[in-house]
Parts: C-alpha cells; sequence; structure tokens
C-alpha cells in the first residue's frame, strides 16, 4: 500500500467490532451494507458473544482473526474504544474507523477520550477518521466497499467527498442518487481526530477516479496546510467547498476600518478563493455544480452560444451570461448560413438562436451540431420548453446523443418542464447536466469557466522585497516600552517607510515655530495632522487641517487644535504634528491588514476616505500574498474603475498599488505582532498616477 490511508479506503479485510445480530442497531447495519454492496475483501464480523452474523463466523475478539486485516470498523461503547485499538494494534491492523460517539462532541471527559485515541493512533502508527461520524465508501470495482450507515447504496461516479458532519453526509449522499451523481469515495471525518479534509484532499489528488472532489465543512484546522494542498490539487481537478459557520462574530470588537470589515467568513472566502476551491453556499448550488463538472469537460474559453425554441428563456439566459463576465459567441457566417438553410424564415440565426416554438426535433439536432463545430463557440446552452406535441425525453436523448459524438464541448440542457421528466431521465444514463431554468444552467457554466481561468492563471510567486526590518523592529520595542499597543501617526508612516510603501513628503514638528519651519521646506499646500499616544482616530477630534495655503494660516490652523484639544482634556497626549505635501486627488483608496485568530493576516484593499464603511466597496486576501493575488485583489473591486482613468484622468500607477499591497504582505509576515494596519487613504497623483499612503494607523497584538 503506498498511501498511509490505502488502509482504509482500499482494504483487502476488513473486522466490524461491534457487529450485531439486533436489528436497526449499526452494527447490524454497517454488516448488512457491506455485504449487500458486495465488498470484494475479506469481512470479519467481532462480537464478544461469537457464533454467527450475517451468515459470517463472528469472533470473539479480533485477535481471534486468522488472517491478516488491514482495517476495523470500530462501532462500541466509547468507553471501551481505547481498549479495543490496542487489541488492533496488537492484530497489526493500521486502519480504523470509529463510528463509535461520546468524545469530545460529549463534552470535557470525552475531549480527554479523544486526546488519548489519537495519542494511541500516533503512537502505534495508526490511521484513524472519525471518531463520531458516519464511516466510508470506495465503490472502485475491484473493491465495493460500503462501511458506512447512509440509507441508500452507493452509486459509482467521479466524486471523491469529505462531509465533517455525519448526518448530512448521510442525506447528501442520499440526495446525489436521486440526483443520478455518484462518486468514488467517501469520508465521513466526524470529529477529525487524526484524519481531516487536507488528508482526503491529499490522498484524491491522485486517485483517477475521482474526478472532482466535494467538501462539507465547519471548520478548518490547519489553514496554512489546507492552502499549499488545495493549490495544488485545484490545479488538477476542480474542488467545491459547502463551508458553513459564516458568522463574523468578533469582527464588532476590531477597532480599524479593516478589522471592523473582516470576519471569520471574510478570512474562510479568502483562503478557499486564493486556493482555487470554488465555494458554493447551499447545498442545492453545490449539487448543481457538481452535475456540470460530472458531465462536461473544461471549456476552451468563454463564449457561449444559446438555442432555444422560445425567445425569452434565450433572452434570460444571454443576461445571465453577461452578468458573468462571460460572452456570447459570435456565429460565423457560414454557420449562419448553415442555420438559415433549414430553420423557417422567422428563426433568428443570432446568439441566441431561435429556432421558434415549432421546431422539430430534427432542428435541435442539426442546430447543435451546426453551432458545435463553430470554433468561435466554447460551450452551449440548449433550452427547450413543451411546444407542439414534441417528447422532452426525446429532445434530452437527442442531446446526449450528439454529446457522445462531440464530447470536447460543455453542452447543458435547460428543461422547462414538469418535474416528472428529471425523475424519468434520471432512471437512464445522463450525460449531460439538465436544469429547470436558464440561470441554473448559467451557473454551471460559469463554474466550468472559473476552474479554467484557475488552471491557465499564473501560480505567482512570494516576492521579498529589500527593506528595513530593523528599523520597524526598534519601533516595535519602544512602543512596548512605553506600555501602548496603538502605534502614533508619525510611527506609522515611519513603519510604512521602512517598507517601501511610498509616504508622501512630511516633517515632524513640536511646536508653532517647527511646524512654520517644516512647512516652508515641505512646501504650500500642506496638510497637518496631529500625532498622538493617546487618541488614534484624528478626524473625529479635528485633528486633520487640509489645504493649508500659506504660513499665517497653519499658525493659525496650530492654535486652534492645540485649543481644541486642550478643551477635550487630551493636550498631553500630543506628541506634534506632522506637516505633509498636498497630495491633490479625487481617487481615495483603503489597504490595511486585519489578523484573524484563526487563518492569520489578511490583507484589505478598495475604496477608501471616510466612505469605507459605508461603501464596503473592499476585497480581502490572506498573506502571504503572491504577486498573481494582488493583482486579482487590485481587480476584485469597483474601485478598479478608477485606477484604469475616467474622463481624462491619470490612469493610475497599478503595478505600484499591487506591489503597496505586496510589501504590506511581507511586513505582516515578518511582523506577527500587527494586529490591525490602515492606510486610509491611499491616494492616487491626479498628475503622476502615483499611490501614496497619506496617513497609516497600526495596532499590535
Amino acid at each position: 500500500m503506498s498511501h498511509s490511508l490505502d488502509c482504509i479506503m482500499k482494504p483487502n479485510a476488513v473486522a466490524v467490532i461491534g457487529a450485531s445480530t439486533k436489528p436497526h442497531t449499526i452494527g447490524s447495519d454497517l454488516m448488512k451494507r457491506l455485504i449487500e454492496y458486495g465488498y470484494k475483501g475479506k469481512l470479519y464480523p467481532v462480537n464478544p458473544k461469537g457464533g454467527e452474523i450475517e451468515g459470517l463466523k463472528a469472533y470473539p475478539s479480533v485477535l481471534n482473526i486468522e488472517g491478516p486485516v488491514d482495517m476495523a470498523v470500530v462501532v462500541v461503547n466509547a468507553k471501551y474504544v481505547l481498549a479495543t485499538i490496542d487489541q488492533c494494534h496488537e492484530k497489526g491492523i493500521k486502519g480504523l474507523v470509529v463510528i463509535s460517539a461520546g468524545f469530545k462532541e460529549s463534552g470535557e471527559e470525552g475531549a480527554k477520550l479523544e486526546a488519548e485515541l489519537l495519542e494511541r493512533v500516533r503512537r502505534y502508527g495508526m490511521r484513524c477518521v472519525g471518531p463520531n461520524c458516519l464511516g466510508v465508501v470506495n465503490t472502485h470495482p475491484d473493491l465495493r466497499m460500503d462501511a458506512c450507515f447512509a440509507e441508500s447504496l452507493p452509486m459509482r461516479g467521479g466524486i471523491g467527498f469529505v462531509s465533517q458532519s455525519g448526518a448530512l453526509g448521510g442525506g447528501i449522499l442520499n440526495i446525489l442518487q436521486d440526483l443520478g451523481i455518484g462518486f468514488a469515495q467517501f469520508i465521513s471525518i466526524g470529529n477529525q481526530a487524526d484524519v481531516n479534509a487536507e488528508d482526503a484532499l491529499e490522498y484524491w489528488e491522485d486517485q483517477d477516479d475521482v474526478k472532482q472532489v466535494l467538501l462539507y465543512m465547519e471548520s478548518i484546522k490547519d489553514p496554512a496546510n489546507f492552502r499549499k494542498l488545495a493549490t495544488r490539487v485545484t490545479r488538477k481537478k476542480p474542488v467545491l467547498a459547502l463551508k458553513a459557520g459564516r458568522s463574523a462574530a468578533g469582527a464588532s470588537a476590531a477597532s480599524s476600518h479593516t478589522g471592523s470589515l473582516a470576519g471569520s467568513d471574510r478570512a474562510a472566502e479568502a483562503l478557499l478563493r486564493q486556493s482555487g476551491v470554488i465555494r458554493e453556499y447551499s447545498l442545492k448550488q453545490l449539487f448543481s455544480t457538481a452535475k456540470v463538472f460530472d458531465n462536461c469537460p473544461l471549456p476552451k474559453g468563454d463564449r457561449v452560444c444559446i438555442i432555444t425554441n422560445s425567445g425569452g428563456p434565450g433572452i434570460m439566459a444571454t443576461d445571465s451570461v453577461i452578468d458573468y463576465g462571460m460572452r456570447m459567441a459570435e456565429l460565423s457566417e457560414a454557420t449562419k448560413e448553415t442555420l438559415r438553410s433549414f430553420l423557417p424564415a422567422a428563426a433568428s440565426v443570432k446568439n441566441p438562436v431561435d429556432m421558434i416554438a415549432s421546431a422539430p426535433l430534427e432542428h435541435y439536432r442539426r442546430t447543435l451540431e451546426t453551432v458545435l463545430a463553430d470554433d468561435g463557440v466554447d460551450m452551449v446552452i440548449s433550452i427547450y420548453l413543451p411546444f407542439l406535441g414534441l417528447k422532452d425525453t426525446d429532445v434530452a436523448h437527442t442531446l446526449m446523443d450528439i454529446k457522445e459524438a462531440h464530447p470536447e464541448k460543455p453542452i447543458v440542457g435547460v428543461f422547462m418542464t414538469k418535474n416528472e421528466f428529471f425523475t424519468e431521465i434520471s432512471k437512464g444514463r445522463v450525460t449531460i447536466p439538465f436544469y429547470m431554468y436558464a440561470e441554473e444552467a448559467v451557473d454551471g457554466l460559469a463554474r466550468l469557466n472559473m476552474q479554467r481561468k484557475w488552471m491557465e492563471r499564473d501560480e505567482g510567486r512570494v516576492v521579498q522585497f529589500e527593506v528595513d526590518k530593523e528599523r520597524v523592529a526598534g519601533i516595535f520595542s519602544a512602543v512596548r516600552a512605553d506600555g501602548r499597543k496603538e502605534l502614533t501617526t508619525r510611527e506609522s508612516l515611519d513603519v510604512l517607510e521602512a517598507y517601501g510603501v511610498r509616504v508622501c513628503r512630511a516633517k515632524f514638528a513640536r511646536s508653532e515655530d517647527e511646524a512654520a519651519a517644516a512647512a516652508r521646506e515641505v512646501g504650500f499646500p500642506v496638510v497637518m495632522k496631529m500625532t498622538s499616544k493617546s487618541t488614534s482616530h484624528k478626524t473625529d477630534v479635528g485633528g486633520v487641517r487640509v489645504n493649508i495655503g500659506s504660513e499665517e494660516e497653519l499658525r493659525a490652523q496650530y492654535r486652534d487644535l492645540v485649543a481644541k484639544l486642550s478643551e477635550r482634556g487630551i493636550l498631553d497626549g500630543l506628541e506634534g504634528v506632522i506637516i505633509q505635501e498636498m497630495v491633490k486627488s479625487n481617487r481615495e483608496l483603503v489597504c490595511g491588514v486585519a489578523a484573524d485568530p484563526q487563518y492569520g493576516p489578511m490583507i484589505m484593499f478598495g475604496t477608501g476616505g471616510v466612505f469605507v464603511e459605508v461603501m464596503k466597496d473592499v476585497g480581502f486576501a490572506l498573506a502571504p500574498l503572491t504577486d498573481a493575488d494582488a493583482h486579482d485583489l487590485v481587480r476584485s473591486v469597483k474601485a478598479f474603475k478608477l485606477l484604469e482613468g475616467a474622463r481624462g484622468t491619470k490612469p493610475a500607477d497599478i503595478a505600484r498599488v499591487e506591489e503597496t499591497l505586496l510589501r504590506l504582505s511581507q511586513l505582516v509576515t515578518d511582523f506577527t505582532e500587527v494586529q490591525e494596519l490602515d492606510i486610509n487613504p491611499l491616494m492616487i497623483s491626479n498628475t503622476t498616477g502615483e499611490a501614496i499612503a497619506v496617513d497609516g494607523r497600526i495596532k499590535l497584538a
């Protein structure tokens, strides 16, 4: 056996410890399932009473079994599990599937028991699925192992499915069968004491019969390892995830813009996206996407052709194609001429191709074959509405026949007909995904296109810049020595400058005269900002004065600032003022960092200024960023259109914007104590297109 999970997923001999003759018990149902599904290996029921179970000799102990055993399915009371594992080790068994409950899900005592279970598994060199799980399945015809107690017997297919919830996993297996979607392997990880989703991903990476991976997850134990594995696997096959637990608990406690907009689900979203995992938000969508990957190849491009016998659904499908950023295929003149040769004069041969309501079966066949032959078409949606006695199943079988002859392009069917059609068609071999609504079909094609783009996407690299790390370490040490967590504006800008972020020209001043001298040196107009050890949000206390055009005005503004701080009783914290160049910009962005307790630092980018938390036009990505991640993050927000230049505005230096994000990523990777960081605003100069940090705020853990 070449992989450590082979002993569980490809066992030559299985012992069911806790097998029973008592009906409707797990020990009884597991034995029946293994036998009914036709397990090809040797099967040994184990029960202290011995005797016979399901026509097989039962053994009082696993130690009484004569031959070798690869895997034990354990269905005994939790208090006997540890002793059972000891016996399995003595027998030489390397694989365990612990169905038994009563571990960490049951409280403190159960958690201790689970810790002891894991210690034994590690010490004995075993692998363990569970505890508190539904079991495992491998539908390969050479094995046919159904070692779980879901209601339905499994159907052969190409899905590798891992579920953190046993009951939900069983329900999903039942639904997949009803939808006519089969799977190759199934693992219910339960409490995932040992085997988790990452292990399943790594195992299925090189399993040829696993064509796509479905994940139901409530938590990700090791986000960094998951990212590494998933990034690799998704370049070979699709990985779809239904990630539950989307609350943003804890985000309200954050004090920065970045922190308040972040949340646990933002981090999970970023992790899955950066790993190439296609995230779904409902079981319905998960099945819908699995269906399209199960029956379609990846397209060569994003050009969609729609053929229909009704104009309305064709128009709705067109709108949906455009909404997803895909393109409507432009049919060649030769294709249009061929279509005109057999379609009625009232038909439209432009895309969408409307064959009109009278379209017979022959028109469906010839139209589909014609558009598939067009090199400008990458994907096809065929829409059917019941007219003039044309039978839905006849159309469906015609489409599937054409699919057999043209397997190179995705074909999706939209059948706006009775539900009975979907039940009837699923009784046979289905080779095309069929949907009730056009929007569902376009969703499926969009997922195919996402996978294509991911596999074509540059993998990217983590860039290392020359930075002044010692300077930043010194600033952080001084802040901690001062008993503070928040850096002053001056300290924050110094940190950014040390990491090569372009900050605006500035001078620090401790008095009115120093401020006037600094302004003369920087050059009017200037901005004056207070920097305080006690107040971090400057705008709330009038601590930012902009567009100061003369020395006289500057002195007046300085005196007014001191008076306002004195009135509020916060003058003691004033460290001084920063005199900055006045950057003229009508494009204000924000970038920053928020540290998630589980996933680590997240980089934020989006629309900035005072409306950042109102507009919420921001995107997140987990550090460390690759250059490809930075490229995608900058383009993920609506604000990107502002960077490209509009109405004569100087286009932004987008490469420098991306570099700013990469430098922030390097900063928080080097200094994990950075809890929150905001550059707001990051201004795009109207004259040069430069990205300039005009304000910074950093908080340490």
